[in-house]
């Protein structure tokens, strides 16, 4: 099965509260995901505002590989705006749930369905291809969404975008609700999932697993409260444990995550999966030995796979033989014994630090 990935990092993304990319970031993180091989890149809104248009139009401008989809509720004028700036695929969304339709809205089940289909054939006269969103699918009554399915699929919708907006779903209701889904329509499905319970990488796994063939992501996961599925760790996951080839460049994932960082001020965390500068580093006495023996022994996959690559530290938890090694390695010692003192005093310093002890701070102490 074909898994294709629609990245809104640049819609979804830049919810983040405090988040504001600049025409030249949006830009550039557009072409650094189309480099990366993201299918969909969702540009934004075009209804937010004329910024908001002019940026999404330079993005369609650069004539990427990558399709360029926008983001728009199912309002006449929404999809204008998106018509206004040359888009050719647009995404509607309506919501689906009982909360979203009766307290947010204060609209009827009925009144969704009338007005999907008031978009839909809008959009068909003005011959575009769109999608469409099932917001706070994760909620919805089954019938209802279901219904909502059907109707998007005879419409013309070219997929439908399950949302988990609130990120309540696990695994096993992501797959009853995509079984049951498949049971009555043909088009493709995506998936949308945020992580308020951290499970969002999961929920899009098991989507997968019961027959979904889209995948929404974001850069790092960034996105509204926490977050959505992190467009590094469902690209590695799919290649390692369902060994699908989504057409993304692993090893591009930490340039475009620290392009992200940069432009939305958030920062990588030293443990971050995939793209964290710290998840090749092993200090543990253990860990180090069977690393030197096989690197198979505690790395889950080659560094290389994601362009990082690995260190043996030492700090507290490190072994006498790591140290040993460590310090025939800088030459520091190269008739044996080396006296136990210094590998006393090595990790005396690494406690003291709580941290690495340094290169230059391992030959200070062997002169000494």
């Amino acid at each position: 099965m074909m898994i294709r990935i629609v990245d809104t990092t640049l819609r979804d993304g830049e919810q983040t509260p405090g988040v504001l990319f600049s025409l030249k970031e949006k830009v550039k993180i557009a072409t650094l995901l189309d480099k990366a091989g993201v299918h969909f890149i969702e540009a934004g809104t075009p209804a937010n505002s004329k910024d908001e248009r002019s940026a999404i139009k330079e993005i369609i401008k650069c004539s990427l590989t990558s399709s360029i989809i926008t983001w728009n509720r199912a309002l006449k004028k929404d999809i204008d705006c998106s018509l206004s700036i040359g888009s050719k695929l647009l995404h509607i969304s309506l919501p689906v749930s009982e909360i979203m339709i009766q307290e947010k809205l204060k609209r009827s089940h009925s009144w969704v369905l009338k007005q999907l289909e008031i978009a839909a054939e809008y959009l068909k006269t003005e011959n575009v291809h769109f999608s469409v969103g099932a917001e706070d699918a994760a909620r919805a009554e089954n019938q209802f969404l279901t219904d909502y399915a059907i109707t998007a699929e005879k419409l013309g919708a070219c997929r439908l975008r399950i949302c988990d907006t609130v990120g309540i779903s696990d695994p096993f209701m992501i797959v009853n609700m995509v079984n049951n889904l498949k049971k009555s329509i043909t088009i493709d499905l995506e998936i949308h999932a945020h992580n308020d319970l951290g499970m969002a990488t999961a929920n899009a796994l098991a989507a997968v697993k019961a027959g979904a063939n889209v995948i929404d992501t974001t850069v790092m996961g960034i996105g509204e409260r926490a977050g959505n599925t992190p467009l590094e760790e469902i690209a590695l996951a799919l290649f390692l444990n369902y060994k699908v080839d989504a057409g993304i460049k692993l090893n591009l994932m930490r340039t475009l995550a620290k392009t992200v960082s940069i432009a939305s001020q958030r920062p990588i965390s030293r443990g971050k999966s995939v793209v964290g500068e710290g998840i090749f580093l092993h200090e543990s006495g253990i860990h180090v030995d069977g690393i030197r023996k096989n690197t198979e022994t505690y790395e889950p996959y080659h560094p290389g796979l994601v362009g990082a690559s690995r260190k043996l530290v030492i700090g507290k938890h490190s072994g006498p033989k790591a140290i040993i090694n460590k310090l025939k390695e800088l030459g520091c010692y190269l008739d044996d014994p080396i006296p136990s003192h210094t590998i006393r005093k090595i990790r005396e310093l690494a406690s003291i630090q709580k941290g690495g002890v340094s290169d230059e701070e391992i030959r200070h102490i062997a002169k000494n």
